[in-house]
């Protein structure tokens, strides 16, 4: 077997871990029925041998009829146990790998499409399970009963022992030359099905876009191309499969054949006795069987490699483990003298809350961030702005570390941020991303979220806060009111309110707003821009704006412009010394005399 085939096996090893005893009385049963089966052939020779000469064959054949119930009864109990073993491997397997997949870095959600990861979760896992069904656990059952046919065979006739090997020896190399072929064509046909699941998962999540754009057509006709790319992999798969069980079959039957027809001449001969032939012929079946099973068996083996190698695929990426450090960014020792805005309004602490210094970030080849540098005092209220594709949304991600840093180094309160593991970054955060995604469910799914134990008095508490008590009472079911798949049952600024509160109810002490008023209408800007208000006098907040009204009386706000810092101040100083600033107001009629009121007045 190849190298990659033992890997294959071993990672096989490490998730039937535990199931030794289990594993162990099925090889146990299964030497028991195959030593009930090769008893069976001599029963009969008895039985055949005492029937001409008038002997009583009563007990004898109560003996036969006994051993094959036996061995039937023996054959399910093992059966069951095969199955239940095989259903417990996939269940690790899909334990494993969804355990791993919720810690896969975000890069590797970019890279990857979503359906193709869920394939490897569902159609993947399930083809594991050939293996063990295979009869993998069976070859000691199956080399006893191929050594004690062969050793009664050639005690019974030599020569028909030797044309039994020939065309045995024949129909195993054959098969086994094929056989191996079968792992390549699995993983295609695994690939093809991961692309087909894709396709439709992008149509199932996209539906009310596809169906107002008219693309349904479209989007049938690539899944169709998938799925008969799906369908052209399997057929290949399947017709290599298809030769391998007739060539196995037909080097049986030829064995059988021969062996009669010899047989026969040697019987009349005087060689053998019909008795003898008819044992033989049994002992031929249970030579055979074994080895058919094992072409089986290694042709099966071949389809789970193949799908346990995308599996392993996936698990051999690295992925977030709470307590690791993050890696050390080249450049990332703090820069000498202050950074922009050093000793800024709006905190009483001399340590910042988040501070950024020369931080570079690009993704794949594309520079994002170009030394970046600038600091949010504790318990401010700091906005980005600048243009779109300036970096705003970035700066957000780095900071959650969902991304590591190219060069520089990020601090929270005064501790460089590959000092902290994942979950205690995450814990002083609360992160509103720019979609605000509720997911399906109830209203406290979604909000327990980030806090489990939260008790309901506390989750009323913090609606009220964000402007939405009444989500929990126009329904008869209160906090358990499902918000459909997406929060489709919600407005857009309900959405957006409620992963507000979604942040809040974890009490995080900094808090990250990723353009919160987009596209909201005038009334839910207005709705959303006092429950920020509201939620940020008691914690240090960062907003990424998009509309500078909601903005305006920010503490400070940084302009982003080509992934570098471009201005630092508030909004009548950037209006009268930022250029970018300036034109931005402009365009949003910030500048004429018109501005909004500041938030909570």
């Amino acid at each position: 077997m190849r190298p990659d085939g033992v890997i294959g096996l071993r990672a096989y090893a490490a998730y039937l871990h535990g199931q030794a005893f289990v594993l162990s009385l099925i090889t146990l049963l299964s030497l028991v029925a195959a030593g009930g089966a090769l008893t069976q052939p001599l029963v009969v020779r008895e039985v055949i041998n005492g029937l001409p000469a008038g002997e009583s064959v009563s007990p004898m054949v109560a003996l036969l009829v006994a051993l094959v119930l036996a061995v039937a009864v023996i054959n399910a109990i093992r059966d069951l146990l095969l199955q239940r073993t095989a259903e417990r491997l996939v269940l690790a397997v899909r334990r494993r790998l969804a355990a791993h997949m919720v810690r896969l870095p975000i890069a590797e959600f970019d890279r990857r499409r979503t359906g193709d990861l869920l394939s490897r979760v569902s159609a993947d896992s399930t083809m594991v399970r050939a293996v063990v069904t295979s009869g993998l656990f069976d070859l000691a059952a199956s080399a006893l009963m191929v050594v004690a046919a062969a050793v009664f065979m050639v005690r019974i006739d030599a020569m028909l022992f030797a044309i039994a090997c020939a065309s045995a020896t024949l129909g195993m190399m054959i098969t086994g030359l094929l056989a191996g072929r079968l792992r390549p064509l699995a993983e295609q046909a695994q690939a093809r099905l991961g692309e087909m699941t894709a396709a439709m998962e992008r149509v199932i999540s996209g539906a009310r876009t596809i169906r107002a754009a008219r693309a349904e057509a479209r989007e049938y006709k690539l899944i169709d191309v998938s799925a008969e790319q799906a369908y052209h992999a399997g057929v290949r798969q399947a017709r290599l499969r298809a030769v391998i069980g007739p060539a196995a079959a037909g080097s049986a039957q030829a064995g059988f054949l021969m062996v009669l027809g010899v047989g026969g001449v040697r019987v009349g001969s005087g060689a053998i006795t019909i008795g003898d032939l008819a044992s033989f012929v049994l002992f031929l079946f249970f030579l055979m069987m074994p080895l058919i099973q094992a072409i089986n068996a290694y042709a099966q083996l071949q389809v789970g490699l193949g799908a346990l190698r995308r599996i392993e695929d996936v698990l051999a990426i690295p992925a977030e483990v709470d307590g690791e450090p993050a890696p050390e960014a080249a450049g990332s020792a703090p820069a000498a003298g202050p950074t922009l805005n050093a000793n800024p309004p709006g905190g009483s602490s001399t340590v910042p809350a988040v501070a950024f210094d020369r931080v570079t970030f690009g993704y794949d080849e594309r520079v994002v961030l170009r030394e970046v540098s600038f600091t949010v005092p504790v318990g401010s209220r700091t906005a980005l702005v600048g243009p779109s594709g300036a970096g705003k949304t970035t700066v957000l991600a780095l900071i959650e570390r969902f991304y590591e840093v190219g060069t520089g180094s990020i601090r929270i309160d005064g501790r460089g941020i590959g000092e902290l593991s994942t979950d205690q970054l995450r814990t002083r955060l609360g992160y509103v991303e720019q979609d605000a995604p509720v997911l399906a469910g109830t209203l406290r799914e979604n909000l327990t979220m980030t806090a489990p134990a939260a008790t309901d008095e506390k989750m009323l508490a913090v609606l009220e806060k964000v402007r939405l008590a009444d989500l929990a009472t126009r329904s008869p079911f209160g906090l358990d009111a499902q918000v459909g798949e997406r929060g489709i049952r919600l407005s857009g600024g309900e959405r957006q309110r409620l992963a507000i509160a979604r942040a809040l109810l974890a009490d995080p002490p900094i808090l990250l707003l990723d353009e919160p008023t987009s596209n909201l209408d005038a009334r839910n800007e207005a709705a959303l821009r006092r429950a920020v208000d509201a939620v940020a006098n008691d914690r240090t907040t960062l907003v990424v704006a998009h509309r500078l009204s909601t903005v305006v009386d920010a503490d400070q706000i940084i302009v982003i412009d080509g992934g570098q810092v471009v201005a630092v101040g508030r909004h009548d100083e950037l209006t009268n010394h930022s250029e970018l600033y300036r034109e931005l107001a402009t365009n949003q009629f910030l500048t004429l005399g018109a501005m909004p009121q500041p938030m909570g007045q």
